[in-house]
């Protein structure tokens, strides 16, 4: 049969040939991960978040590969979705998002400080800083450990296999339980939206909350203007 017969019976099955099979696997692998997440480290995770933005800290997201494109993702998601109801913002950035930058410390200095430099410019104490790292060994990503504890940074890390040597770096550390990059890097994006839903339910809540306070205060006030007069 000519390639051209074969594309045209491949388009009339909807299907191709050993794919679904394939694809069904690989999201079966996801999905049984998803299930077996360390969920109570999660919303750990969750709580140091929230209490940074309560306490108006930064936050510094970095990672490489397809971590720096979920550091830059994270950073979108709680710089912008955050933004309800005029509540104060968060003060969140990916510091993989300054190429220049990144490439200016990698040609003058070394690769391996090009997120450690960045901190050393911005942190602060009770700063967080969110390492993102599949294997959780990238030389970068544990300079930027190291430079958050010197600083007295509260450090998270998001890693996969067996947290490698970012987890002893990290005050709090969530291990995807796989030892396959492409299922960890799905389960990352998950998990980080996970933590990004539950803090946006919490500032909805408390916005809720002050605008209540407001509308108490206002009542009060006007008994006791009406009880004056």
């Amino acid at each position: 049969m000519s390639t051209v017969a074969n594309r045209r019976k491949i388009a009339e099955t909807g299907a191709t040939p050993d794919a679904m099979p394939g694809a069904e696997l690989y999201l079966q692998k996801v999905s049984g991960v998803l299930k077996r997440l360390p969920f109570a480290q999660i919303n750990r995770v969750t709580d140091v978040l929230w209490n940074a933005y309560q306490d108006n800290r930064a936050v510094y997201f970095f990672g490489n590969g397809g971590s720096a494109a979920l550091a830059s993702h994270c950073a979108c998601d709680f710089g912008k979705g955050t933004v309800v109801n005029g509540n104060r913002r968060f003060r969140v950035l990916a510091l993989t998002d300054n190429v220049p930058l990144m490439t200016a410390w990698a040609n003058d200095a070394r690769y391996e400080d090009i997120f450690s430099e960045q901190l050393r410019s911005f942190l602060q104490s009770e700063d967080v800083v969110f390492a993102i790292s599949g294997s959780g060994n990238s030389p970068n990503v544990l300079n930027g450990l190291l430079a958050a504890r010197e600083m007295g940074a509260v450090a998270v890390g998001l890693t996969g296999f067996q947290g490698g040597k970012m987890h002893s770096l990290c005050d709090l550390c969530v291990v995807v339980p796989s030892q396959n990059m492409q299922v960890i890097e799905d389960v990352h994006l998950s998990v980080t939206h996970s933590i990004f839903t539950s803090f946006r339910e919490r500032l909805g809540g408390l916005t809720l909350r002050q605008s209540l306070g407001s509308v108490d205060g206002r009542s009060s006030a006007k008994i006791e203007r009406i009880a004056g007069s």
